[in-house]
Parts: C-alpha cells; sequence; structure tokens
C-alpha cells in the first residue's frame, strides 16, 4: 500500500544513518523527502545498501568521519563509527561512479569530500578562528552561497541565492576538496559549508541540517532538487530500456 500523500511510482531515496541517533533523525529526513514526494529508505551499518535499488541517495549527519580516511590529524575527543564510515564511504564512490544523485548532509558532505579524494579539517573552528562556533538546530549562521553555483540556484535566486541563515552541529570540514567538487558556499570566516559537483549529475553536500529547517523555501528546495533529480534519473533508465 502506498504511503499517503506519496505516490506509488515515488522515487526511492535511501537515507544512511548511525544507529545511535538514526531513530530520530531519520523520520525527519523523510518527512522532508514526503513533502517533495520522494519516499526514504533508512540504511544503517549491519543492514542491507544496495543502491541498485534506489534512485538516489542521502548521506545523512552523525559522528566526525575518522582521520584514517584522509590521512589527517587525530582529535582525542573525537567520537567515531569506523563500520558507518567504510558502509558510507563505498555508497558514496559509487554513486558518483555510477552518476546516482546524492545530498551529503553535515557528515554526508564530508564524506562526499572524502570519498572523491579531498581531506577535512579534523578541527574544523582551529582551522576558521574568524568563524563563530555554533552548535544549535536553530538558524544562526550566515552563509554566502556561490554566484552561478547550483545551490544558489536550488536556493530559488534573488537574496536567497546570495545568503542563507543556516544551522551547525559539525566539529570537521571539508579542507582541501575533492575531485571534480567545487565550493557551493562558505562563512564568514572561509569555512567550506557547502560542496558540490557542477557536472550533468546531482551532487551536492551541505554543512548544515537543512532537515530540521523544513519551515525555510529555500532549505525545502534541497530536498526537492534531489528528488527532482531521481525522478530524472529513473525517467531516463526507463527511455534507455525502451
Amino acid at each position: 500500500m502506498a504511503r499517503i500523500g506519496v505516490s506509488a511510482d515515488a522515487p526511492r531515496i535511501a537515507v544512511t544513518t548511525s544507529q545511535r541517533s538514526g531513530w530520530r533523525i531519520f523520520p525527519l529526513v523523510a518527512f522532508n523527502l514526503w513533502l517533495t514526494g520522494g519516499r526514504a529508505v533508512r540504511w544503517q551499518v549491519g543492514k542491507p545498501s544496495d543502491l541498485g535499488s534506489v534512485d538516489a541517495l542521502i548521506i545523512g549527519g552523525g559522528d566526525d568521519i575518522s582521520p584514517a580516511l584522509y590521512d589527517g590529524e587525530w582529535i582525542v575527543e573525537a567520537r567515531l563509527d569506523p563500520d558507518r564510515d567504510a558502509m558510507e564511504r563505498r555508497l558514496a564512490e559509487a554513486a558518483l561512479d555510477r552518476g546516482i544523485p546524492v545530498l551529503g548532509i553535515c557528515r554526508g558532505a564530508q564524506m562526499l569530500n572524502v570519498a572523491a579524494g579531498g581531506t577535512l579539517h579534523g578541527d574544523a573552528f582551529a582551522a576558521h578562528p574568524r568563524s563563530r562556533r555554533y552548535y544549535t538546530v536553530l538558524p544562526r549562521r550566515r552563509v554566502q552561497l556561490e554566484p552561478g553555483s547550483r545551490l544558489a540556484r536550488v536556493a530559488g535566486g534573488g537574496e536567497a541565492a546570495e545568503r542563507l541563515k543556516v544551522n551547525a552541529l559539525h566539529s570537521q570540514a571539508v579542507d582541501r576538496l575533492g575531485e571534480g567538487f567545487h565550493v557551493a558556499a562558505r562563512d564568514e570566516g572561509g569555512m567550506i559549508q557547502a560542496i558540490e559537483s557542477p557536472g550533468p549529475g546531482f551532487a551536492l553536500g551541505v554543512q548544515w541540517h537543512p532537515e530540521h529547517l523544513f519551515l525555510v523555501k529555500a532549505q525545502r528546495r534541497i530536498f526537492a532538487a534531489l528528488t527532482a533529480a531521481a525522478r530524472a534519473s529513473v525517467s531516463a533508465s526507463e527511455r534507455a530500456r525502451a
């Protein structure tokens, strides 16, 4: 039976979560996808995670990424999840290689960058002392979107394409960009807040948590853009088989 409000042919979008906090994060992401016509499927360590069974991928937020994945500096107080690191790196690499639409949220944006060969700042605020430290789901941080970027277009153009107010729950951030990625947004201290691939596929990573900001049209449009890309990918596959 189809879910209320979601058509039977809605694109299936996998959402990776942690085993520890996924129970409260997944429903929020699923709600945002429901609002935009997508159907969320939860993936976590120990469960099946076959990209061939879905139309798009969201790599969700959570614990820090191990410095072992990008030859970074070890931070003693960092909470790590090596099994999740391995699962999400495999999925991110495959999605980027196969052109499957993918959205990275916070940790997920960092994982996309690592999967593409980039590196991270283990302590983002030590690397960017002019960036104000926030730890809240409320929209407190202002980010500047790159003019002409996909993210700026997704956000709706005009003033929304110049500045967004976002939340922040991270301690790591993108350092050296992975292959094929460009900067899509920075904060007032120069810290990278979003990355994207400018190619024909859809690959976007945002350092904040848009799932908490569903009352803001520009934030909902991020999920809408992924759902649209997933739907377009399904249509292209159907045309190829015809």
